[in-house]
């Protein structure tokens, strides 16, 4: 066999067992990159009141469902009276890099507070305690600083646990690089930045139902809102319509409960891919909110446009990567008749468990079917269960204080 030949042949044998050995060790080719690169995603929540506009609500008011070891703003009883437009949730913020440097990150959130995060940061404020915030009254922007983030691509890291299951930990299934920070306790570990909080900023669109169950949709911006997703659950059936992309308005038919989970979120991380994010990272923001997107109600998914993200989430990293993408999930929650109707007879035969597929959208979903009722006596008995939802609230708030 001619030499050249032979040499050739080799060539192909080892790069085809490379290919072999990084398809079986993490099941796909991790991303490529020369140099620095940061990516992000995280969802924006709010609930869509009478006239298509996300209202104020108390999103903090249900159980926490984040690992003992996050830390959070040092007043807990400030959470009933924290009310906004958005709750801002779980973005994480992956940094990839050949080589172990130490970055600086900060962010500001525009009319908001930060409420939770980890590792340990540096600086979160406002600082002081909070009591009955109104943050749409707010003339500065909450922060968040990590002064000396060392990216650590050949380290052992050692992430904290917990022995129950927990979303959190799904956001850990990248091939991202770890990350160190020393703390006055000692140094912490963990796979990306976390942090959250809430809001009183203008969400980019809104949602109205019409007369035949169609949602009409307009973007109050003047950016493109790059993919809408139409959603509903009841019980087991499932259905959701993707509208694509919005400049304006466009009106969506309700989806055909004939769909499944697992099509969805196949669909979702398609277009979470498409939007800059690598592939495990959008299957671990899929796998992360499952649980949430994809439960009983009615809502308007959407990819928020990127250049909205930055303008009321800014983001400051040093040095600078060579490369930052951020994706953000819009969910707006609708209140449609199926949802009213679920909910009022609920209420009737003292369903608790159906009650509690509603959780915390209960207050404002209540508050929405008080003000479209046209029956006094009906309105009244809505009231009643608002109160009620009212005194659970407190009664929780002040049994985890």
């Amino acid at each position: 066999m001619p030499q050249k030949l032979l040499f050739l042949l080799l060539y192909v044998l080892l790069v085809c067992s490379f290919a072999m050995s990084s398809h079986s060790l993490g099941g796909e080719a991790r991303p490529v990159y020369s140099s620095l690169t940061a990516h992000e995603w995280g969802t924006f929540t709010s609930i869509a009141g009478r006239d298509g506009s996300a209202v104020e609500w108390s999103p903090l008011t249900a159980s926490t469902d984040l690992p003992a070891f996050v830390e959070h703003f040092p007043n807990p009883g400030f959470k009933l009276g924290l009310r906004g437009t958005v709750r801002m949730e779980t973005p994480v913020l992956y940094f990839y890099s050949s080589k172990e440097e130490t970055i600086s990150v900060s962010v500001a959130f525009a009319k908001g507070v930060i409420t939770e995060w980890y590792p340990h940061a540096n600086r979160v404020e406002p600082a002081a305690n909070l009591h009955n915030p109104i943050l749409q009254q707010a003339s500065a922007s909450g922060n968040i600083a990590w002064d000396s983030v060392t990216l650590a691509p050949n380290g052992r890291p050692d992430f904290p646990r917990e022995d129950r299951n927990n979303h959190y930990f799904t956001a850990r299934m990248t091939s991202s690089t770890p990350v160190r920070v020393k703390t006055p306790a000692g140094e912490q570990q963990e796979k990306f930045l976390f942090y959250r909080g809430v809001s009183a900023f203008s969400v980019p669109l809104s949602a109205m139902l019409d007369t035949e169950g169609k949602v009409r949709i307009k973007n109050n911006g003047d950016q493109e809102v790059p993919t809408t997703i139409l959603f509903e659950r009841r019980g087991e059936k499932v259905g959701y319509r993707i509208g694509g992309s919005l400049q304006n308005e466009a009106i969506l038919d309700a989806p055909e409960l004939t769909a499944t989970i697992d099509d969805l979120g196949r669909d979702l991380e398609g277009i979470l891919v498409a939007q800059g994010l690598y592939q495990d990272e959008a299957r671990a923001m899929v796998e992360t909110w499952r649980s949430s997107w994809f439960e009983e109600g009615s809502r308007l998914l959407y990819i928020v446009p990127a250049a909205f993200v930055n303008e009321v989430l800014s983001l400051s990293i040093n040095p600078a990567p060579a490369q930052t993408v951020r994706v953000f999930v819009g969910r707006l929650e609708l209140v449609t008749p199926a949802t009213a109707q679920a909910i009022q007879k609920a209420f009737a035969v003292r369903d608790a468990a159906t009650l509690k597929t509603y959780d915390r959208f209960l207050e404002p979903i209540l508050r929405t079917m008080i003000k479209r009722e046209t029956n006094p006596e009906q309105a009244r008995r809505f009231q009643d269960y608002l109160n009620s939802v009212y005194h659970r609230m407190v009664a929780q708030n002040l049994g985890r204080n």
